[in-house]
């Protein structure tokens, strides 16, 4: 791909990205074209446009594609710390959904409003786009705190009134993490509620569902329940089978979604193209033990009335994903515990000549709980079957790091840097799961429109100027688990708003805001 072309005196466009075949987001066939943006905005389409361009772009040989759109992100976490969002940006993603597994930066409270947080972000100009969702989970945390129990009257009507004002502000949806607390201790008739103020505005409900492993099919059906009852769409993130003996689960699981579908629910899911998950160490251990927050969790450790019960099942869960050895520890807080980060816990612990067991528990006690870990539990043939499917999306569910600066910490899964040329690279081209075409549909329109982003995902006049220019010959991720912070191959130009923002591997500008939910 040649240089920047600037061309002298007045001209009818910003920008013309000239001659590449373009793939306008809609599932059809590629075709040969230019596209032109003005304004940031989307100003002509067409073979061999006449009017020119202020900045021109040679295309020819490469694709064409809208910006990705990642359904399902963490990458709001670090934007503060470090705007450029490098490891997002340079796979292609131009706009992410944040505010996923009922965890927000925002709560919908005075002070701690939708609102406040879309003017703090802006002001640190971010590379990317960012959506958000109402945490649910947050949303709890807001009113009742990390304590087990039901919401009275007066609770579940201040929580609602949180989410309608996020809501109303441009929040593209409600999450919850039902795996986590507090999420995790909301009954059904209190997801109910919180996503009744969903069904009016047509957006989703999107969940990391109470279970995605031996009660899956459990947690499928608690979620199209909810749905049901709030008469709201479903996303259903993340969608796995995890451990060998829930594979076969994949054939139910997807039943399970059609028949909602047939029945009138407006039932979706997304996926990342890995066969590891990422979480907290702490999600190896009870949910009933985290009653009460991290002081409480550490305290029934050390009581025998309830140590021998946590250690059972949590022995029981490490089983069902292969063991320690299929454990990886991503992060930590203690500087005692830096060696830990990118080690198997089995291999670890047996170094130091511990148990897997008391060496897990030990690093929760060092680092407060604050431990990430990556869990190798999933099929890759499941993976082919779902990133292929009809109601599939593509996400990262990854968070957002450099290869330099603050964000360049621990060891963290290598979705925050590859995700989306994955699927493209391993997915596409060598496994042969779904088609070009397919892929980009499934990170461009189909989850641009999921959350009402009507401006976004698609090429037509019109539209926002969110553009990526690749090789879909040669594009590929290079961060592993091994070594994470390495960037995609073969995406030579990523725009945002019209303006460049990643160039033949330069990071020239941060055109990025909030956006909200249309």
């Amino acid at each position: 791909m040649g240089p920047f072309v600037h061309a002298p005196g007045r001209q009818a466009h910003d920008l013309v990205v000239r001659g590449g075949t373009v793939f306008d987001g809609l599932g059809g066939a590629g075709r040969e074209m230019d596209v032109a943006i003005r304004g940031g905005r989307i100003s002509e389409l067409g073979a061999r446009l006449a009017a020119r361009g202020t900045v021109e772009i040679d295309a020819r040989g490469l694709a064409v594609t809208p910006g990705f759109v990642d359904i399902h992100s963490h990458g709001d976490g670090s934007l503060r710390e470090d705007p450029r969002a490098e490891s997002v940006i340079r796979q292609g993603i131009t706009t992410i959904v944040a505010g996923a597994d009922g965890s927000s930066s925002f709560s919908g409270a005075i002070g701690d409003s939708f609102a406040d947080w879309e003017r703090q972000l802006n002001g640190v100009k971010p590379a990317i786009n960012v959506a958000a969702m109402i945490g649910l989970g947050s949303v709890r945390a807001k009113v009742i705190g990390e304590a087990d129990r039901k919401a009275t009257a007066a609770e579940l009507t201040r929580m609602t009134a949180l989410v309608e004002r996020a809501l109303s502000e441009g929040a593209c949806g409600a999450s919850t993490g039902l795996e986590y607390t507090p999420g995790a201790f909301a009954p059904l008739e209190e997801l109910i509620a919180l996503c009744r103020p969903l069904s009016s505005r047509g957006l989703p409900y999107a969940t990391h569902m109470r279970n995605e492993d031996d009660q899956l099919l459990e947690a499928i059906d608690e979620s199209i329940a909810v749905s049901r009852g709030a008469r709201c769409p479903l996303q259903v993130s993340h969608l796995k089978q995890q451990g060998t003996r829930n594979w076969p689960k994949i054939d139910a699981s997807l039943a399970r979604l059609r028949d909602a579908r047939a029945a009138g629910i407006d039932a979706w899911f997304d996926v990342y193209p890995w066969i590891a998950y990422s979480t907290g160490l702490t999600n190896l251990f009870p949910v009933w033990a985290r009653d009460g927050g991290a002081e409480a969790f550490l305290a029934r450790l050390d009581n025998p009335a309830t140590a021998a019960r946590i250690r059972t099942e949590s022995l029981a869960k490490v089983d069902v994903i292969g063991g320690w050895d299929n454990v990886q520890i991503a992060r930590v807080e203690n500087p005692v515990d830096r060696d830990a980060e990118g080690k198997r816990l089995g291999a670890w612990a047996g170094a130091r000549g511990e148990d897997p067991y008391v060496a897990a528990v030990g690093l929760l006690r060092r680092n407060r709980l604050e431990v990430g870990m990556l869990g190798f539990a999933m099929s890759e043939d499941n993976l082919d079957r779902l990133l292929a499917h009809d109601f599939a999306m593509v996400c990262s569910d990854g968070g957002a790091f450099a290869v330099d600066g603050p964000t360049r910490r621990g060891s963290p899964h290598p979705r925050g840097a590859g995700s989306m040329p994955r699927v493209l690279a391993r997915y596409v081209r060598e496994r042969k799961a779904l088609s070009f075409a397919d892929a980009i549909h499934k990170m461009t329109a189909r989850p641009a429109d999921r959350v009402h982003l009507r401006d976004r995902g698609r090429l037509a006049v019109g539209m926002a100027g969110d553009v990526v220019v690749l090789n879909p010959a040669t594009v590929a991720d290079t961060a592993t688990f091994a070594n994470p912070f390495q960037y995609p191959e073969g995406i030579s130009a990523v725009i945002v708003n019209g303006e460049v923002a990643v160039r033949d591997g330069q990071h020239l500008a941060s055109p990025g805001r909030v956006l909200r939910a249309q």
